[in-house]
């Protein structure tokens, strides 16, 4: 388990070197697919469900699925803009777990315009990611695991194609609920750009945990994100640099479930880097702050989100669960 770890680890600081502030490609990974990540924050890569939408932040999270789960999740995005994913999971004997996602973000039209802004037509556009998923169990309380992307993304006829893994692993300690998570996300790189045109993918370091409370039905996700990239623009103001300690909020996203029952559950969530970078737009709207719900029946599970991801418009991010 030792050599495991190490291994996940060792990956992970040897891409977190060649991090920059670069512009990326694929960046339609980053959007969310689980409502209840969504509530939590966003990036929330540590709470133990039978919710096959959060194994789209964690691969090792696809031990907690029931076997022979179908999965749809949509968002809504800025207007003509549509976002939705698919997974299915099943178990591989007593230990292993596999899974199928697919995931597309359509734009709707766009117009086509010659140098002189004179409109010519409408073009097409459309992201998309299919991905295989595996997860072992090692022992009563650590879980790996491993998602393969293959993505492609077309505009107005050109075509860009990528390859990419999610490398996830999991502690998890049922008597006193506590959970502890470290996924490093989107390592790998295009395979063929558009104008030969090559960039990064949006490469994530994360880690995260949530604890239950022993006497009251209330959990707490904290999760720190973006761990190889400290120095974004948007931190700094005209006067000098930001505080350190503002620097280092930026990287947290704070949620809470509130668990009345097995069947239910109410959550609420703050992005510090959703908020600043509201805050430097102008319009924050409450940026910053999400909000959720679910519901847990025996083969049926449905969530739905509210957060804000873009100063124009909300977000709404909706789940259904159903166990073959």
């Amino acid at each position: 388990m030792k050599k495991t770890g190490c291994l996940l680890l060792g990956v992970a600081l040897s891409i977190a070197c060649q991090a920059q502030e670069a512009s990326s490609v694929f960046n339609f990974l980053k959007q969310p697919a689980s409502a209840h990540a969504t509530a939590l924050g966003g990036p929330a890569i540590s709470p133990i469900e039978d919710d096959a939408s959060l194994v789209f932040l964690n691969p090792a999270l696809s031990s907690a699925v029931s076997g022979n789960t179908i999965n749809l999740n949509f968002m809504t995005y800025m207007q003509g803009s549509k976002s939705g994913s698919a997974a299915f999971f099943r178990e591989a004997g007593t230990r292993g777990t596999w899974g199928a996602m697919a995931q597309f973000c359509n734009y709707g039209k766009i117009t086509e315009t010659n140098e002189e802004g004179v409109e010519s037509g409408s073009v097409a556009s459309l992201d998309m990611a299919l991905s295989g998923v595996y997860s072992y169990l090692f022992n009563d309380y650590w879980v790996g695991g491993v998602t393969g992307k293959f993505i492609y993304s077309g505009l107005a006829g050109y075509q860009s194609i990528g390859l990419a893994v999610d490398l996830g692993l999991n502690y998890y300690n049922e008597a006193t609920d506590f959970s502890l998570s470290a996924v490093a996300s989107n390592v790998g790189g295009q395979v063929k750009a558009y104008n030969d045109h090559f960039e990064r993918i949006p490469f994530d370091l994360a880690i995260g945990f949530s604890k239950g409370m022993n006497h009251a039905p209330i959990r707490v996700t904290v999760t720190m994100n973006d761990l190889t990239r400290w120095n974004y623009k948007y931190y700094y103001n005209p006067e000098g640099k930001e505080k350190f300690s503002t620097l280092l909020l930026n990287h947290f996203s704070l949620g809470i479930d509130i668990l009345p029952s097995e069947s239910f559950y109410l959550s609420a969530g703050y992005n510090f880097r959703r908020a600043t970078e509201m805050k430097e737009a102008g319009k924050s709207h409450g940026a910053g702050l999400s909000f959720g719900g679910g519901l847990t029946l025996q083969r049926f599970k449905l969530g739905v989100a509210y957060a804000q991801y873009h100063v124009s418009t909300p977000t709404l991010v909706f789940n259904v669960s159903y166990q073959l």
